[in-house]
């Protein structure tokens, strides 16, 4: 009998088992959906954001409200790792963002899939921008993640978004629409993505377009900071086009009220609620 599992995996039946078994952490095993909070944006952003001052907090509050994945860096981790054991997983950054330049931002690597195994990781993340003067490194440096994590059974979540994340929201508008994100999602997946996290498109069905573009689980991206209505409303529209939860950072750790603003996401992709249900039980917890 021909041996599927080494056929599946280039470096044979041990990794494609480790990925298997950390890709069912990283996708509820109930009801398929992965929620993320992103607790890295003190990697990425060109100033500090007060939401961060105490990430360990934030990182309870995310888990109580039923996020099963955080996204941080290798120094933060260290200290959000009781709030992680056995309760969510981790999902180590391997790009940050040289965001002080006078020309603009950059995409910079740090770590490595290798520390990534070290420290307990379910996932790597890489943060993908294209159109720039280093699409051509960006491709490469994603491709040999792509790579390394096939090699150690190391999911790898890409993140297809804008260029620059912190740029208004009519600005990066204007300059990137549907079209980019759906080559850069598609993208994401040659290289090996397993999970590709998106930002908005504007409408449900230009992302629904891009779900099937891409192939892979998708997760939308929460963007710049929204009222709590539009934020939930882009959530169950993306549901609804495919997409089998979110990342969201700064419309969490931003949040008054964060472990509030998790669960009213996880119910939507966790127990199929609507965006006006979520809205009424968020504005509840708020109150209590």
């Amino acid at each position: 009998m021909r041996n599927t599992l080494a056929v599946m995996s280039p470096s044979g039946p041990a990794s494609f088992t480790g990925k298997r078994i950390r890709l069912r952490r990283l996708l509820d095993y109930e009801t398929g959906s992965c929620r993320i909070v992103a607790l890295d944006h003190g990697m990425t952003s060109p100033n500090f954001l007060e939401g961060l001052t105490d990430t360990p907090a934030r990182a309870r509050e995310s888990v109580a409200g039923g996020a099963n994945v955080l996204m941080l860096g290798r120094g933060i981790a260290a200290s959000c790792w009781e709030a992680l054991a056995g309760k969510a997983s981790l999902a180590l950054m391997l790009t940050a963002s040289a965001a002080g330049r006078p020309s603009g931002s950059s995409i910079t690597p740090i770590g490595s899939v290798e520390e990534a195994l070290h420290i307990g990781a379910d996932a790597v993340v890489v943060y993908v921008a294209l159109g720039g003067d280093d699409e051509p490194d960006m491709i490469r440096y994603l491709s040999s993640v792509g790579e390394a994590c096939d090699s150690y059974g190391m999911p790898l979540i890409a993140e297809a978004e804008f260029p620059n994340a912190y740029a208004s929201r009519d600005s990066v508008d204007s300059s990137f629409g549907p079209g980019y994100l759906r080559r850069n999602a598609r993208l994401c997946t040659e290289m090996g993505a397993d999970i590709v996290k998106v930002n908005w498109s504007g409408d449900q069905e230009s992302f629904a377009s891009i779900v099937s573009a891409c192939g892979r689980p998708v997760v939308l991206a929460g963007g710049p900071v929204l009222g709590d209505m539009e934020l939930l409303d882009r959530m169950e529209q993306a549901r609804d086009a495919g997409a089998i939860g979110y990342s969201v950072g700064r419309n969490v750790f931003e949040h008054q009220n964060p472990e509030a603003m998790t669960r009213a996401l996880s119910s939507i992709f966790r127990s199929g609620l609507s965006a006006a249900d979520a809205a009424k039980k968020l504005k509840i917890d708020i109150e209590e």
